[in-house]
């Protein structure tokens, strides 16, 4: 398939209530925040939930999670000496061939990039991926609610009863919060990354919480209120991916918003280019 010939903007509302939707591990797990006290969730968590959500859709991923591997490639490693001819490619230091092999083998490597350099190897190999994401940020400060919680039961037969274990969760009262991402057209040539490849990356970004949920993450409390998605007329893009994301403004409609319907969301006309306005994500793809 060929690569894309229009460049690509997109943004995506979010909406996070009695969450965790991204814990920092250096912070006790505690939702991450900025120092002006504004929710965050890295780029790297974001891009984590779109390799789920291609991988759910049928496609193939190299970065996959170990309890999500539908192989049976116990590292990045072995999935990269399982592809024979990546492999045959790299052992012979020919970069070009591993490259190319690579990005027609996996969806996530010719979107996002991919470093190929393992222990014991002389061969490094770099990819550059033609998609790039923003951080989430929440459209205002976020309260953190934390609670104890206790173990009430023996983890092995011998062990002797003692005080009740103590721990804490965290959780995000409420936050809307917005992300922003491109598509580069002269990164998606040497990647092969196609048309078919945005329908998927539109899709995996529309239902990005779906098959998520988790204990810090009930179902149904992360939710995608809005995707906008633009498509310039030519590889370089009518305006900067800059002036793009800045025409999407989010505004709370009352002091103590508590869903996304308290939030006024105004998109600025850009002349020339239109926006694709997605308004139900979660329920846009489905049968």
């Amino acid at each position: 398939m060929s690569a894309i010939e229009n460049k690509i903007d997109f943004t995506v509302i979010l909406s996070v209530k009695n969450a965790n939707p991204n814990g920092d591990p250096l912070n006790g797990n505690r939702p991450r925040e900025n120092y002006d006290g504004h929710g965050e969730i890295s780029d790297v968590c974001l891009k984590r939930k779109i390799r789920n959500r291609m991988q759910d859709l049928g496609e193939a991923v190299f970065v996959q999670s170990d309890d999500r591997s539908n192989d049976s490639c116990k590292s990045l490693k072995d999935r990269a000496d399982s592809c024979k001819p990546l492999a045959e490619a790299i052992k012979k230091k020919n970069t070009e061939l591993a490259v190319k092999t690579a990005c027609e083998e996996w969806i996530d490597v010719r979107s996002f990039g991919q470093l190929f350099a393992f222990k014991g190897s002389d061969a490094s190999i770099g990819i550059r991926g033609p998609v790039s994401l923003h951080p989430a940020f929440s459209v205002d400060t976020v309260d953190i609610s934390s609670i104890q919680i206790t173990k009430s039961v023996n983890s092995t037969p011998s062990e002797k009863r003692g005080s009740d274990t103590m721990g804490m969760k965290h959780r995000v009262d409420f936050g809307l919060y917005v992300f922003y991402g491109s598509v580069n057209c002269q990164l998606a040539e040497k990647t092969g990354f196609s048309d078919a490849d945005a329908e998927v990356l539109k899709k995996a970004l529309c239902t990005l919480f779906e098959n998520d949920a988790s204990s810090a993450r009930p179902e149904g409390s992360m939710e995608v209120c809005r995707v906008v998605w633009w498509r310039h007329n030519n590889k370089s893009g009518q305006y900067s991916s800059a002036k793009v994301h800045g025409s999407v403004h989010v505004t709370p409609k009352s002091p103590s918003p508590q869903s996304f319907a308290d939030y006024e969301v105004v998109i600025d006309d850009l002349e020339g280019l239109s926006a694709e306005i997605i308004e139900d994500p979660e329920n846009a793809f489905r049968n």
